[in-house]
């Protein structure tokens, strides 16, 4: 009998625990992984209480997502060509600080002239000329030389065509860029692709740099982002047939502009000149025609942009010039060495990142913007 009796005892222990433990559980608060008691759902308003049901609420409007315009800010040359500016002033500084026109105040103009990359032989003919109406007695003290420089420099920029050549008729125009690796070339391309397309022109990009993947790719953004079509081909393959291919779409689609990138460098032996000359001949076989071929020259690179500027236009039939960077350099100058020493007109300037700072070159604003301290 002993024995049925400690058999209750541990069953009522063992009981007298499990009331415990279950105690204890009820009481903690849920961990994590537990679900807490769902919550009754409200009933429904009653009929005439004032309530709204599911049925009678009213419904969503969903409001339709339009892409706000890029607002374009006005582009001020005077704070964009800081550095620039900033290369001439300490000669400016010293030759108006003195009472007339010494040995000094040539040299000093000479030296800036030279550090802001006019050229060596476009300075000589700046000075020879100030230096004959000094003789003359036209020019006598330090203001007037200064103004008699800056009348030189904007009568040397004076009657060129900037204007980009767009012929209305049968068949999409064909913008021709042309430059070394790095210059800013798809960059250009992108942001006036942007502007034409806000003009109202239809526009078609075609990727001819085919030897750097990065073009392509980066093209392709600034298409989608612009509205515009884009033709592009296989890496390393042939630049002429993707901008045959684009020209030939383009006149297909009735598009009025194609904007065609070439390589800057090529990987392989092949002459770079020759292969710039083929996209030409092949740009106009077609449908279309080439009225602008836009040298891109990168302002920071400054006397290395003449040599550019030689070799391109004998291959390609230069049309214009686009100076980028002009806001990070010091080196303005050389937009006067390029157009007087070649004849070729600088038609647009970069002076920023953002599209609107892609502007037409005007000669008066950017002599005012390098004299103005």
């Amino acid at each position: 009998m002993e024995w049925i009796f400690l058999v209750l005892a541990v069953l009522v222990i063992a009981f007298g625990v499990a009331v415990v433990l279950v105690n204890r559980r009820r009481s903690a608060p849920p961990t994590p992984t537990e679900r807490r008691p769902v919550e009754p759902p409200v009933p429904p308003p009653e009929p005439g209480s004032g309530g709204t049901t599911l049925e009678e609420a009213p419904p969503v409007e969903v409001a339709e997502v339009v892409e706000a315009p890029v607002e374009v800010a006005p582009v001020s040359l005077r704070d964009r060509l800081a550095k620039a500016r900033a290369a001439l002033s300490g000669a400016f500084g010293g030759i108006l600080g003195r009472t007339g026109i010494t040995d000094e105040s040539w040299d000093e103009l000479e030296e800036a002239l030279l550090r802001a990359d006019v050229g060596v032989g476009l300075t000589d003919q700046l000075l020879d000329d100030l230096r004959a109406r000094v003789r003359s007695g036209e020019v006598t003290d330090p203001g007037q030389l200064l103004q008699a420089l800056q009348d030189d420099m904007r009568a040397r920029l004076a009657g060129a065509d900037r204007s980009l050549a767009y012929v209305e008729g049968d068949g999409p125009n064909v913008w021709m860029f042309v430059g070394v690796n790095g210059v800013g070339k798809t960059t250009t391309i992108g942001k006036l692709g942007y502007q034409q397309v806000q003009s109202g022109r239809t526009v078609l990009m075609a990727a001819g740099d085919t030897f750097r993947a990065a073009a392509a790719e980066q093209l392709a953004t600034w298409a989608e982002r612009s509205g515009a079509e884009l033709v592009r081909g296989a890496e390393g393959g042939d630049p002429s047939s993707v901008v045959f291919d684009g020209v030939e779409r383009a006149a297909a689609r009735g598009i009025d502009l194609v904007l065609a990138d070439t390589a800057g460098r090529l990987h392989t032996k092949t002459n770079l000149m020759e292969e710039l000359r083929k996209v030409r001949r092949v740009a106009e076989k077609g449908s279309g025609r080439v009225t602008e071929t836009l040298l891109v020259v990168d302002a920071t690179t400054g006397q290395n942009g003449l040599a550019q500027a030689r070799e391109f236009g004998e291959a390609t039939q230069v049309t214009g010039i686009v100076v980028t960077k002009l806001d990070g350099s010091a080196k303005g100058g050389v937009v006067f060495a390029i157009e007087t020493e070649f004849g070729i007109p600088v038609k647009l300037v970069g002076v920023g990142e953002t599209i609107g700072d892609l502007v037409p070159f005007d000669p008066d604003e950017f002599v005012s913007a390098l004299f103005d301290q």
